[in-house]
């Protein structure tokens, strides 16, 4: 049955400040989010019905950051996907999706620290991010859920040039 599922479309941004390190959230909760150990990732989220995915990662970089001060610095072409463990399909997204299929954007933050608010973000919703942190590029794979952890390790490696 998980097979038979699609793969949610969502969009993955790294945001790089300008000593090259790279903004990591702890997540606050969610079905996803089994491993206590791991709970720190890039901001990421859902793509709308015909929502274009670059404004899509602007749309879901503000609603969990506040972030608006941003240059584009790179995408991967290709989608990146992601399985998650089966014991957790029914929980996630109603059981609808099998995992997440992604597309994955880098900006660079031009803005003041002051502009990044996750305990208060923008539209009024629910915090994603209980705390947050610059961290250098080559340990985010080691800081992610382990089931992303191959995505994270092909971002990296796309986007290490831009450090």
């Amino acid at each position: 049955m998980p097979d038979d599922l699609p793969y949610r479309p969502c969009v993955g941004i790294m945001v790089l400040n300008r000593d090259g390190r790279v903004f990591i959230g702890r997540r606050s909760n969610g079905p996803e989010h089994v491993d206590a150990m791991h709970a720190w990732q890039m901001p990421q989220g859902g793509i709308d019905p015909d929502e274009d995915p670059w404004q899509a990662a602007l749309r879901e970089l503000h609603e969990e950051t506040n972030i608006r001060s941003v240059e584009r610095l790179g995408e991967i072409k290709e989608w990146l996907s992601y399985d998650i463990p089966r014991d957790i399909i029914g929980q996630a997204w109603s059981g609808k999706y099998r995992g997440q299929k992604q597309k994955w954007y880098a900006v660079r933050f031009t803005g003041d620290e002051s502009e990044i608010d996750t305990a208060h973000p923008a539209g009024g919703h629910k915090p994603e991010f209980l705390a947050w942190r610059w961290e250098p590029m080559a340990n985010l794979p080691a800081l992610v859920i382990p089931f992303k952890r191959k995505v994270y390790e092909q971002v990296v490696a796309a986007f290490r040039h831009l450090i």
